[in-house]
């Protein structure tokens, strides 16, 4: 049984010290805002992880209540890493930020519901 201990206790010394993979999906929103003259939004995401850029989901058109199919996968992450999100409204010249959601990272899997200034972003993740 110390055996047992022992080994687990190695192994999680060594997850945290290596890292482990972080893979995020479910990406969706509700409520977005568009422009001040009332157009809907049309919202993408950029993802980071670590500080480790993940790139970004595709752009819905006209829409506050996106859902994206974009899956991404980071490697070796440390256990002291952060997850990001910036949802943008792309627009013909400058794209207008909705908002940002960060989390550090907990082994498991997730579904977190971050509140932004107007609309809710809700995105899965596990670390494992």
């Amino acid at each position: 049984m110390a055996s047992l201990s022992l080994g687990l206790l190695f192994l999680c010394m060594l997850v945290g010290v290596h890292g482990a993979n972080v893979r995020v999906s479910g990406l969706h929103a509700s409520g977005l805002r568009g422009d001040p003259a009332g157009n809907y939004p049309d919202p993408y995401v950029k993802v980071w992880c670590g500080g480790e850029p993940g790139g970004m989901t595709d752009w819905h058109k006209d829409t506050q209540n996106p859902s994206w199919s974009a899956v991404f996968n980071f490697l070796n992450v440390p256990s002291s890493a952060s997850l990001k999100f910036e949802i943008w409204d792309k627009d013909l010249n400058f794209d207008d930020h909705l908002g940002t959601c960060t989390t550090k990272v907990q082994f498991g899997s997730h579904s977190v519901t971050c509140g932004l200034s107007s609309g809710t972003f809700y995105y899965t993740y596990s670390y494992q």
